[in-house]
């Protein structure tokens, strides 16, 4: 019989996660469920074919299918040719380009929408520059976004999402063992053939695992529909809902089918993609099968991947303009430039405080993953415990459960008369532990990989001198991982700053909007400065992810691909 190490703290520390999960994962889904299911106590699916029934609902479900499905195949195309070069050649400047090729990570879609929409609107800067060179005419535009804003979306998707699959895909190749291509080779494999039937299946689970990342993430993505004015999508009919939650079900049946969705996805990547026949009998490391590239690829190399990241980057560059402009109407660039701006998001008392917001959220949050995190990532390392594949399972999951599912389960199941557990009331303790919940599996995966690399002797040392667990875990085994969790903390922090879903549901009065909502109520208002004060806000917010991606990086150099794995 197997024996379990469940002393008097493991219990304690199994409890309060049980209760945590308990109150803020399984209980806003189950009053999902019950929302969706029942009817005066019985259960019945009648909501589910009323939404199948709704031309409205079909055509939003193929909308964000379609989206979604575009978005995974052209990050498909566009990662696995540059995650093919920067694992099979060295060159100068590999790690700058490296580098840059993460930039687009440090705003989310929602906002380069605002900069995307200037760039390739009807009477954007891309038709006026065309017009001005004579390879266009105002009088009939090019319509770069195309339907009303789908193509928009799906352009701005694809060049925003393509880093998360260039991270999973570079990591797989990087663990592909060198010898069994060398005998793939000696066996006369060579070029597509060497690929087809060696690498891609050795590759197989790690790009499956971004490829699921980028449709879950395609597939709930609010802010950027919201951005372009396309409403028939998933998301967009779920945040229209939450204002009828308490009336009409639909909503229910709508979130409980995207949650079903994503957990099928989750599911197939850990179940089916994990069968043995992808495995290797031991990892290789590419560095010593890294062909040194030529001055002339290395050229070819800069260039292509270079102008990658140009486009990648207007986005953020017509964000940062647009921050700077006086005067921006039916020119190229502006006509005059101004900082005033920067002077208001940081002078006018509700800018401000949502900066303010969203520090305060993401500070608590990240400290809350840091803790929690240790905490699993010790009982799953370093202790013995009951149904501890399910306490892994349930730490990942958040990766594959959508913002916008659970913040509309908050709002549903949280609508108490006591203010602080209430949104409508005081959203603050429900969007510290959205963010939270959410960038779990960062401080997980970064603090598990710490304790499996550092070896127990100095513990069991510890132990045996009669220090308690929780002594030695503070003093002994905290700071032998600490560049791990400084790490995961830093990017649980960065991404909760500029996450959309949650807080465009969750803060529905002007005093606790973090950013990302005051941005949103910006781009509603017909003040014609708006547009350019929300830009102003992104470009603070783009200035504290950055400056968090950076050091998040610079710690855990290729091992950050590895956060990215559901």
């Amino acid at each position: 019989m197997k024996k379990y190490d469940l002393n008097l703290s493991t219990v304690a520390f199994l409890g309060l996660l049980a209760a945590f999960f308990g109150v803020f994962l399984f209980y806003p889904v189950s009053f999902m469920l019950k929302g969706a299911f029942l009817e005066n106590g019985r259960f019945t699916l009648k909501y589910f074919e009323l939404l199948l029934s709704s031309p409205l609902q079909r055509e939003s479900l193929l909308n964000s299918f379609a989206i979604a499905l575009l978005t995974t195949g052209l990050t498909t195309l566009l990662a696995f040719p540059v995650a093919h070069v920067m694992t099979r050649f060295d060159f100068r400047g590999k790690g700058l380009l490296g580098g840059l090729l993460l930039v687009p990570m440090i705003m989310p879609p929602f906002v380069g929408a605002i900069g995307l929409r200037q760039v390739l609107a009807r009477y954007g800067s891309l038709n006026l520059w065309l017009s001005d060179m004579g390879w266009g005419s105002l009088e009939t535009p090019v319509d770069w976004l195309g339907a009303g804003g789908f193509w928009g979306i799906v352009i701005l998707q694809v060049l925003s999402l393509y880093p998360i699959m260039f991270l999973n895909l570079s990591a797989a190749m990087a663990n592909v063992d060198p010898a069994l291509r060398e005998a793939a080779q000696n066996l006369g494999a060579n070029g597509w053939r060497l690929f087809r039937n060696v690498t891609l299946p050795l590759i197989l689970p790690g790009y499956f695992a971004g490829a699921i990342i980028v449709f879950i993430w395609s597939f709930t993505d609010l802010g950027t529909p919201l951005i372009f004015g396309v409403t028939r999508v998933v998301p967009v009919q779920i945040f229209d809902g939450v204002t009828q939650v308490n009336t009409n079900p639909m909503g229910y049946a709508l979130v409980v089918l995207v949650l079903a969705l994503t957990l099928v996805l989750f599911w197939f990547s850990k179940r089916v993609l994990g069968s043995r026949r992808y495995e290797m009998m031991a990892r290789g490391h590419t560095s010593g099968f890294e062909s040194r590239a030529t001055r002339g690829q290395t050229v070819l190399i800069w260039a292509a991947l270079g102008a990658l990241v140009g486009i990648a980057l207007l986005p953020h560059l017509a964000v940062i303009i647009q921050s700077l402009s006086a005067r921006w109407f039916f020119t190229v660039l502006p006509e005059q430039w101004t900082t005033r701006y920067f002077g208001e998001v940081f002078g006018h008392g509700l800018t401000a405080s949502s900066i303010r917001n969203s520090l305060f959220f993401s500070s608590i949050s990240a400290f809350l993953d840091l803790v929690l995190g240790v905490v699993i990532a010790w009982l799953l390392t370093r202790r013995r415990i009951p149904l501890a594949g399910l306490l892994d399972a349930l730490a990942m999951l958040p990766l594959a459960l959508p913002g916008i599912v659970l913040a509309f389960g908050y709002v549903a199941g949280f609508d108490f008369k006591i203010s602080w557990l209430n949104p409508r009331e005081n959203p603050t303790l429900l969007l510290i532990i959205s963010y939270s919940v959410r960038r779990l599996p960062y401080i997980v995966r970064s603090a598990t990989a710490g304790f499996q690399q550092t070896s127990v002797a100095l513990e069991e040392a510890s132990a045996n001198l009669g220090a308690s667990p929780l002594r030695t875990l503070r003093k002994i085994t905290i700071p032998l991982v600490m560049a791990n969790l400084v790490a995961g903390t830093i990017l649980t922090f960065s991404f909760a700053m500029l996450e959309v879903s949650d807080g465009l549901i969750l803060a529905m009065r002007e005093q606790y909007f973090p950013i990302t909502k005051m941005i949103y109520q910006l781009m509603g208002r017909i003040e014609p400065d708006a547009p350019s004060i929300a830009c102003a806000l992104g470009v603070v917010g783009m200035a504290i992810l950055t400056a968090s991606l950076l050091v998040a990086g610079r710690i855990l150099g290729k091992k950050m691909g590895q956060l990215f794995r559901a």
